[in-house]
C-alpha cells in the first residue's frame, strides 16, 4: 500500500473558535505523527470564516517542532500572494530547523476572493486585467534556489540562511494546468480531487507521463488529496458526514459558514433539489467502515496511479476526527508502510 498523509484546513466549527481550530490542528498531528503517516500539510485560505489556515508556513514550524517524524508541508502557499524571496527564505528556515522534514507545496489560486487578493497584493489579483504571474514568479523562486542567470539584477542577492536549500517543491492544482507544468519541471504534483470539478484520472496520468528529471526531481511522484471519513461501520461513516456534506452544499451556494454541528446536519431540512446535489457529489467525498474505505480508496489508488493519498477529514467532533485518522490507519496497514520506508 502506498503512504497516507493528512491535509488540514484548520476547519472552523460552529461550536468553537478559529484560535481553537489551530490547537486542534497542532493536537490532530502529534495524533497522526504516532500512527505513520507520511506528511501533514497546512493549507492557505484568507478572510473565510469556516477555515483559520491563512499563514501555513508559521503552522509548518509549530507542528514540526510538536512532532518527531512526520514530514511537515504547505498545500500549499499561494505563491501570487507572496514575494518568491520572502517564500524562498522561510522555507529556507524550515529546512534548517528541521532537515529533510519540510515540504514546499505551491499553488495558483489566491486561496480567497477577489478582493482580499488585491489587498493581499496591493494590486490586480490574477485574472483581472490579464494580471496572471504565476509563472514568473515560480521561475524566480527556482532562481533564488538554483542561481539567476548571469547579468539578472538579483544575481548579487544571497538569500538565507546562506547554504540551506529548498526542501522538495510540489505544485498543487485541481485541473490539468499545474500536472503538465510540474511534469515539464520535474517536480511534485499534487491534485485536490475534493474539490477539483474533473475527474482525478487525466491530470494524473499526464504528470506522471509528461515528467522530465531535472534538479528539481529524478522521478515523478503524484500526491492525491482526497475528503474521506471513516468510522468503525459504514453507518457511523454516513452519519458523521453530515457536516461535510451540508458545509459543501452551502459553500457552493456562497456560504462559508463554520462547519455545522453533528446535531444541526441531522437536523437540517433538505429539500429535493439539496439532496439530488448531494447525491451528485458523492465522488467527491469517500465514506465508509476500514474495509469500505480501503476498497474506495484502493481503486482511486489503481486508477489514478497515485504515488501518496493525501487524506482531508471535516469532522467537527475532534475525538471523532482522530479516530477517523486510528480507523484508516490501520485498515490501511499504515504502521507496515511507515517501517518500510
Amino acid at each position: 500500500m502506498i503512504p497516507l498523509s493528512v491535509l488540514d484546513l484548520s476547519f472552523v466549527s460552529a461550536d468553537s473558535t478559529p484560535a481553537q481550530a489551530l490547537h486542534d490542528t497542532l493536537a490532530l498531528a502529534r495524533h497522526v505523527d504516532g500512527l505513520g503517516y507520511r506528511r501533514y500539510w497546512l493549507a492557505e485560505h484568507h478572510a473565510l470564516p469556516n477555515v483559520a489556515s491563512p499563514a501555513p508556513e508559521i503552522m509548518i514550524g509549530q507542528i514540526a517542532a510538536a512532532t518527531r517524524t512526520i514530514r511537515v508541508g504547505s498545500g500549499g502557499i499561494m505563491l501570487p500572494n507572496h514575494a518568491p524571496l520572502m517564500v524562498a527564505e522561510r522555507f529556507r528556515v524550515l529546512e534548517a530547523l528541521f532537515p529533510g522534514r519540510i515540504d514546499l507545496g505551491l499553488g495558483r489560486a489566491p486561496g480567497t476572493d477577489g478582493l482580499t487578493a488585491r489587498a493581499l497584493r496591493r494590486r490586480e489579483a490574477p485574472g483581472e486585467g490579464g494580471n496572471d504571474d504565476f509563472l514568473d514568479r515560480l521561475q524566480e523562486l527556482l532562481f533564488w534556489d538554483g542561481g539567476f542567470p548571469e547579468g539578472h539584477p538579483f544575481g548579487k542577492i544571497q538569500a538565507s540562511p546562506a547554504g540551506v536549500p529548498l526542501p522538495p517543491i510540489f505544485l498543487l492544482g485541481s485541473s490539468d494546468y499545474s500536472a503538465q507544468l510540474a511534469g515539464e519541471i520535474g517536480c511534485g504534483f499534487g491534485f485536490a480531487q475534493h474539490f477539483s470539478g474533473m475527474p482525478a484520472e487525466a491530470p494524473m496520468l499526464a504528470y506522471r507521463r509528461l515528467f522530465r528529471p531535472t534538479r528539481l526531481g529524478e522521478r515523478p511522484h503524484a500526491i492525491l488529496a482526497v475528503a474521506a471519513i471513516c468510522a468503525a461501520t459504514d453507518a457511523e461513516a454516513e452519519r458523521l458526514a453530515a457536516s461535510a456534506r451540508l458545509s459543501t452544499l452551502r459553500r457552493e451556494r456562497g456560504e462559508y459558514r463554520p462547519l455545522p454541528s453533528l446535531d444541526e446536519a441531522l437536523a437540517y431540512p433538505y429539500s429535493d433539489s439539496e439532496r439530488a446535489q448531494i447525491e451528485r457529489g458523492r465522488d467527491k467525498l469517500h465514506v465508509g467502515g476500514p474495509e469500505t474505505l480501503r476498497a474506495t480508496l484502493t481503486d482511486l489508488v489503481t486508477r489514478t496511479q497515485a504515488d501518496e493519498l493525501m487524506i482531508v477529514s471535516a469532522i467537527p467532533d475532534q475525538a471523532a476526527r482522530h479516530e477517523s485518522y486510528t480507523q484508516l490507519a490501520q485498515a490501511w496497514g499504515l504502521g507496515a508502510v511507515s517501517e518500510a520506508a
